[in-house]
């Protein structure tokens, strides 16, 4: 009975070769990157080299018994997951026709309110250089809850093709395991007015600016997504307005009760780098900022490291009074560019030699954030601190991180993935969620990469006669 069963195996294996490698499946060209996530959806986009309907595989503790297949039969795909649970660790592979990626992880965002988010944050990335690579590796190994990116996705027109090595490529990893929250820069602009980054990326949206400019709540603090491309003047009318974009703004601002809110984009209002201050985000903008109580910007463009002291219109904030910091994250991979004048009186630091980050940590009332090299080096650090009210009952705890995130603060960086963290790839591992508990190998006969790819009926043929053996 072994040897029929292993004949079987093998026949049905070569009979299947021709149909499951060349009309079925299909393989990744784009590994699966992670988008609009929230506490209760995720969207999963990927692309394939031939048009398939691929589903998505996914669930909690490590299953992937849950499918959500795609609407779309082509090769462009983002299958959204829905109802799941907020602040918990999700397990998902893409099975494109057959072929499988490595499994992923990811986590939810929290319940609303969570007194606790950590995420990461750089700019000026997109040249698929070992510089970008390192710092993207650096931030997986912070397990962050999400990350933003600060604009120059893609050097160095933002084209399709761009996108797709100079983003997607080097920083998969990191993509497949952590939100991705984005802002266009200068140099997306280059081509079509940043249409192909618009179409490569899935973002939430606003009902005047679309997924040019938008916001999120993430726990208890409020994210803002400026587009400062439309702000000084790169788009056209018909696209984005400074002036529909300032209207929003201010009603975002006004509506948000959430206890944080940082808001980024890619022109700096204040640095002392190449291209300097961009004053015009300054005037306008600003003084939206003071006035609903933003805590902090986040901004790229300049290629350097720099955190001014908190601001106050045109100057540094007298003692006592709320001002704002901002900060040029631009260092996560173009070439840097060193400092020509002098440090001015509103920095409080600046670094012109070192590629980093930026790991931030919102426990309560006290943001605490550190700049660090791939090395784990320190460029800078500090903490800002409020006065929040006490929780009410039953609302979330304030320092509870997300399932299977590591409580307390972001262990130091060691410039590598996560132990236990896993690459993604286009290969085809062993499914343990296959039919009739079946792999690409049973007991005592080897079948070869091509079981993997055998379609159900054939692998319940198998497991029939699996079963028959075992009887005998």
């Amino acid at each position: 009975m072994h040897r029929l069963y292993c004949l079987a195996l093998g026949a049905l294996t070569a009979a299947l070769t021709f149909t499951a490698g060349s009309a079925s499946a299909a393989g990744l060209t784009r590994q699966p990157y992670l988008q609009k996530v929230g506490p209760e959806t995720a969207t999963v986009a990927f692309r394939l080299d031939s048009s398939c309907v691929p589903t998505v595989s996914y669930g909690t503790q490590g299953s992937t018994d849950q499918l959500a297949p795609s609407a779309d039969s082509g090769r462009i795909h983002a299958i959204r997951l829905d109802g799941l649970q907020p602040g918990t660790e999700y397990t998902y592979l893409v099975d494109a026709c057959g072929a499988r990626t490595t499994p992923q992880r990811f986590t939810t965002a929290p319940v609303p309110g969570t007194r606790r988010v950590h995420f990461t944050t750089v700019g000026d990335f997109g040249m698929n250089n070992n510089d970008q690579k390192d710092v993207a590796n650096a931030m997986l190994g912070r397990k962050p809850e999400l990350f933003l990116a600060l604009g120059d996705n893609a050097y160095s027109s933002g084209t399709e093709e761009e996108l797709q090595n100079n983003l997607f490529v080097p920083m998969a990893p990191l993509l497949a395991q952590v939100p991705f929250f984005a802002t266009p820069g200068n140099h997306e602009y280059v081509t079509n007015q940043a249409q192909p980054y618009f179409d490569n990326l899935y973002l939430p949206t606003s009902p005047s600016g679309g997924e040019r400019y938008y916001s999120f709540d993430w726990g208890h603090v409020h994210f803002v997504a400026l587009d400062s491309n439309c702000a000084i003047g790169l788009a056209s009318a018909d696209r984005c307005t400074m002036a529909a974009q300032k209207k929003w703004v201010e009603e975002d601002l006004a509506a948000s009760t959430a206890a944080w809110k940082i808001v980024f984009f890619h022109h700096p209002p204040w640095s002392s780098g190449d291209h300097g201050s961009q004053l015009k985000m300054r005037r306008e903008f600003a003084p939206l900022f003071e006035k609903y109580g933003v805590d902090l910007v986040l901004t790229g463009h300049d290629h350097h490291y720099e955190r001014s002291y908190p601001m106050k219109g045109d100057a540094m904030a007298a003692s006592g009074s709320r001002g704002i910091p901002y900060l040029v994250v631009g260092s996560g991979g173009a070439s840097l560019r060193p400092f020509v004048n002098g440090r001015p009186s509103w920095t409080a630091v600046r670094n012109d030699v070192d590629h980093g980050y930026l790991d931030v940590t919102v426990e309560d009332g006290t943001l605490t954030a550190q700049a660090l090299t791939p090395s784990g080096k320190v460029m800078d650090s500090f903490s800002l601190t409020k006065d929040l009210p006490p929780l009410q009952a039953g609302a979330p705890s304030p320092s509870a991180p997300p399932s299977g995130a590591q409580p307390g603060a972001p262990q130091p960086s060691t410039g590598n993935p996560a132990p236990g963290s896993v690459s993604s790839g286009p290969g085809l591992p062993t499914d343990p969620n296959s039919p009739a508990g079946l792999g690409p190998e049973a007991a005592g006969c080897s079948a070869g990469p091509m079981a993997a790819l055998l379609p159900t009926g054939a692998l319940l043929l198998l497991g029939a006669l699996r079963r028959r053996r075992r009887q005998r």
